[in-house]
């Protein structure tokens, strides 16, 4: 079974004065068919969230080009794309006035596999045919109790602590939650990835009423290739 991959990014501002968050789509330079997504929410402040979301661009972007595509190769691309990161913010930290964070999603995706990682609360959505198959779940307090029977999803959705992450430090806004996961199954099923991107962005924006915090999306959709069975098969040359 054949796919293509149809791909789009978005961004909306908010009320903010800079955009601090950061995605992007990288198509393996060597290896057909195989493509780097990553998103990053930066925190800090000024220019520091800014700068804290590039370096993981660009980290991921770097080990994802380098590295090996076999399974533990893999592994080791999405570790270092967080870990390199990790330290190197920190420097970033230790060398200016700035107090940088990030979050990040990681999706690698190849002929027959697909691979994730992510750290703080930005999130990886799978669906298919407009329902949701899973998501990641954040790295924060509230969604700790919901793991361990405290809570439900739908209260670890509307919880005021939600904001609280234990694998990186935001800021003191609450997030706002625009789109119920089934929304998003139903426009993404529904439209094409570019204007998919477009409403969800535009969705936020009206929503928000000119507020809100910055906002990224990209989104990744794989599309079965109908085979052409009208196409006769070519025939062997004949021999002698």
């Amino acid at each position: 079974m054949a796919f293509t991959i149809e791909t789009c990014t978005a961004q909306y501002i908010g009320d903010r004065s800079e955009q601090q968050d950061r995605v992007g789509l990288f198509a393996h330079p060597t290896h057909k068919g195989t493509l780097l997504a990553v998103l990053a929410d930066g925190m800090g402040g000024h220019t520091g969230g800014a700068m804290a979301a590039e370096q993981v661009i660009q980290s991921a972007k770097n080990n994802f080009e380098s590295r090996a595509l076999n399974a533990e190769g893999i592994q080791a691309t999405l570790a270092a794309s967080i870990n390199d990161t990790h330290d190197g913010i920190k420097l970033t930290a230790m060398s200016g006035e700035a107090d940088p964070h990030s979050t990040v999603c990681l999706l690698i995706l190849q002929p027959g596999r697909a691979n994730w990682a992510h750290c703080g609360d930005s999130r990886i959505y799978h669906y298919r045919d407009g329902a949701r198959v899973s998501r990641t779940y954040d790295h924060s307090h509230v969604l700790n109790l919901m793991k361990m029977g405290y809570l439900t999803e739908a209260q670890a959705e509307t919880h005021p602590q939600k904001n609280l992450l234990i694998s990186c430090l935001g800021d003191n806004d609450p997030p706002k939650i625009y789109f119920s996961d089934e929304e998003l199954g139903r426009v993404l099923d529904e439209f094409p990835v570019r204007q998919a991107t477009e409403i969800l962005i535009n969705s936020a924006c009206d929503r928000a009423k000119g507020y809100g915090e910055n906002c990224s999306l990209a989104i990744v959709r794989l599309k079965e290739i109908e085979e052409d069975k009208n196409v006769p098969l070519s025939k062997k040359p004949a021999t002698k």
